[in-house]
């Protein structure tokens, strides 16, 4: 019997990705497996039933009953795991951090699961990174977002009834979401800058047109991400940030670590020292935000700047991000395949550090 792959329709709040796509599903049906999809698992992202011609449909129920391996965008429900077939593999985003529960509930299955934000952020990592690929989708949605809420044109223009300014635009944290930020920034026109403790991102800021803000802080941390930083250099950090921020009409700020608290960047004050009508889009709004005033998924207006908290950026494309996850996910179920069967190497490290249970065996510790 061939191993089944499968996918089901993505139940989350305005969640709109699917984790299996026509291209990836056809892939599948080359290497010999079967794919099961839940009917109209992929509608919402733009692929109806019509546009698989490689798979078979069912039923939920079904679905979870017969999979041997599923894969996700978001953890699946408590009623969906509690009907998954014993002894199956999960993989997809399974927000591990501070979800005991959900990993107990994994682990009473005797699944194995695999949490793909945990893999290493190594270069033989990157064809299955989807907290890159997914990061790309948010930056440059924030930007639009940010564009379309920002009271001025983000372009110059010259018209008849005068010049028009560019908007002055800063993206803090140059990351793969941010450096997305940055260059839809300057795609759209805008006179952009990108800031980052970490020195390196330098040249990235400045290899897409943008400059550099330097604020004389500097921590570059492992895995590529910042380390936290010290009570005086974030005193220092503060003072200057606070001391530029007045100049900007827009603020992007995408900080953020995968199982902790988004660092506190724009305290309220600085934001009250902002120019009248400036825009901050905190793409970190569900890890707590990068801005004190971030309310996750609301609009605050304060001392006449406006903070957005857009939650799941991602899913507002859901056609591109559905492609790029999808094929984040294939390249990463070929290191569990061997001989036809599921056979997970764990002498792999990007296996056994995306592996949050192995064989109803919690393994995460986070």
């Amino acid at each position: 019997m061939p191993i089944t792959v499968a996918a089901l329709r993505e139940t989350a709040a305005a969640e709109r990705r699917v984790a299996i796509t026509p291209e990836v599903a056809k892939k599948w049906r080359g290497q010999g497996l079967r794919v099961l999809l839940e009917r109209g698992a992929g509608e919402s992202a733009g692929f109806p039933d019509s546009s698989y011609p490689d798979v078979e449909f069912a039923d939920a129920d079904s679905v979870l009953t017969t999979a041997d391996l599923l894969a996700c965008v978001l953890p699946p429900t408590d009623t969906a795991l509690a009907k998954l077939r014993e002894g199956a593999v999960l993989v997809g985003q399974l927000r591990p951090y501070g979800a005991a529960e959900r990993l107990s509930a994994i682990a009473a299955r005797r699944l194995t699961a695999f949490a793909l934000e945990l893999l290493p952020r190594t270069t033989r990592a990157q064809a299955m990174d989807v907290l890159s690929s997914q990061a790309g989708v948010a930056g440059y949605r924030a930007m639009l977002i940010a564009a379309e809420a920002c009271p001025k044109f983000f372009p110059m223009l010259t018209t008849a009834a005068g010049t028009i300014r560019p908007s002055r635009v800063l993206v803090i944290g140059a990351g793969v979401a941010g450096l997305q930020a940055i260059a839809t920034a300057r795609r759209l026109g805008a006179q952009t800058e990108g800031y980052d403790v970490r020195p390196e991102t330098r040249e990235q800021v400045e290899s897409l047109g943008a400059k550099f803000l330097d604020l004389g802080v500097s921590a570059a941390g492992s895995g590529g991400y910042a380390r936290e930083l010290s009570a005086d250099e974030r005193a220092a950090q503060q003072q200057a940030l606070a001391d530029h921020l007045k100049v900007f009409d827009v603020v992007v700020s995408t900080a953020a670590v995968p199982g902790r608290a988004a660092p506190k960047i724009l305290t309220a004050a600085m934001v009250a020292g902002m120019k009248p009508g400036a825009l901050i889009v905190d793409l970190a709004a569900e890890s707590g935000g990068n801005c004190e005033l971030t309310r996750p998924g609301e609009r605050v207006r304060q001392d006449g700047i406006t903070v957005l908290g857009p939650l799941n950026l991602p899913a507002g494309a859901p056609l591109h991000a559905s492609e790029m996850y999808a094929r984040n996910v294939h390249h990463f179920v070929d290191l569990l395949l061997r001989d036809g069967a599921l056979q997970p190497d764990f002498d792999d490290e990007l296996v056994s550090k995306s592996c949050v249970v192995r064989a109803g065996e919690p393994v995460f510790r986070g």
